[in-house]
């Protein structure tokens, strides 16, 4: 592979399909790059990739990680007349899966289709406007005509992904499909590239996890952590941006796109380490944002921090706005605030280094 640099790499990875349960694609796009700088990559039996800068088996062992799969559809049914009916890979939202464009990702390539969308003119509501659709109410049009024809392009369990484009709508705010959360397996390995230069200064070994089926249970995060059990954890994923219209922030708290990224307090969020990336964040002044956990942070975190005697783990999030949908937009200030706390924080930590709660 020809030696990429950082934006070549951000683009490829967002705009190669990863959806859940099927992100050997994706992984290999990251594997890739990594291996331009990682002392060794090793994977797993269902996929997930991890990066690993060794300095000894003596020292303290960080772990870097994100997942790489991304919300979709996969074929549940096909009609007599070919069309194309759809259930959702992770939480993907009914409410704008209606006149998409999308690719239909099989054995050799894609097909194009169309989600069906009723004329407004001849929809059944008396006020314009239809119904918020149930995922059984979803087809995708292949233009074809017959059962026949569908299946000579798809079969059953192919899945399915938006088409939308990756663009730039200012120097900073990049919108794409699937940030949540090919952005973050950017970020580490962003980390990962920027501590390989600065080896000479680093006293702990690295990991860098690039996990796959985040969006349906965590699972390639809970394989790898007990495979590796790393003596922390630093976790990164999206989070709400809540500085547009029509939320309420007393409910879910303030974030805003372009302020920093956010350490969450509570939960599987280990205080010590939460303290320790508090502290590295003030060193370098790295402006950062704060949220509040009451239950779980819905993110890999939750499958980490208790595998076999427990892994002290922090989550630190990238604010994002229209999560889950084909237009999440980030701030790249954001970005690389959040590539700079994690090699900060990777190169402040001593070989010997513990986190405990009774610790001093």
């Amino acid at each position: 592979m020809a030696k990429q640099n950082e934006r070549d790499f951000l683009e490829e990875l967002l705009i190669t399909p990863s959806p859940t349960g099927y992100e050997k694609e994706g992984v290999k796009v990251w594997k890739e790059y990594v291996e331009q700088f990682a002392d060794e990559v090793v994977t797993d039996a269902y996929g997930s990739a991890a990066g690993k800068i060794n300095m000894s088996g003596d020292v303290a062992t960080v772990m870097l990680e994100a997942h790489c799969d991304e919300i979709g559809m996969v074929v549940q049914h096909i009609t007599d007349q070919g069309y194309v009916y759809v259930n959702k890979l992770g939480g993907s939202d009914s409410t704008i899966a209606r006149a998409k464009k999308v690719f239909i990702h099989n054995k050799r390539g894609r097909v194009v289709g169309v989600t069906g969308n009723t004329a407004i003119h001849l929809q059944d509501n008396k006020n314009g406007g239809g119904k918020q659709p149930a995922w059984k109410d979803i087809y995708v049009d292949i233009g074809v005509s017959s059962k026949e024809e569908a299946l000579e392009l798809v079969q059953i369990g192919d899945p399915i992904t938006y088409t939308s484009d990756t663009e730039f709508l200012s120097d900073d705010r990049l919108t794409a499909r699937a940030l949540d959360n090919r952005i973050g397996g950017y970020i580490i390995a962003e980390a990962m590239r920027k501590i390989s230069k600065q080896k000479k200064d680093l006293k702990v070994n690295v990991i860098a996890l690039n996990s796959i089926q985040e969006e349906v249970g965590g699972f390639g995060a809970r394989m790898m952590s007990y495979r590796f059990m790393p003596d922390v954890a630093l976790v990164t994923d999206v989070t709400h941006a809540t500085d547009t219209p029509g939320i309420d922030q007393k409910e879910h708290g303030t974030v805003e796109l372009g302020k920093g990224p956010t350490i969450q307090h509570g939960g599987a969020n280990h205080p010590k380490v939460v303290e320790f990336l508090e502290d590295v964040c003030e060193k370098n002044d790295i402006d950062i944002q704060h949220e509040a956990t009451s239950v779980r942070t819905g993110t890999d975190t939750d499958s980490i921090f208790y595998q076999q005697t427990g892994i002290p783990s922090a989550l630190v999030s990238l604010p994002l706005r229209y999560m889950h949908s084909p237009v999440e937009i980030c701030s790249m200030k954001d970005v690389d605030a959040l590539v700079d706390v994690m090699v900060k924080a990777v190169l402040s930590m001593r070989p010997d280094q513990t986190f405990g709660v009774f610790e001093d």
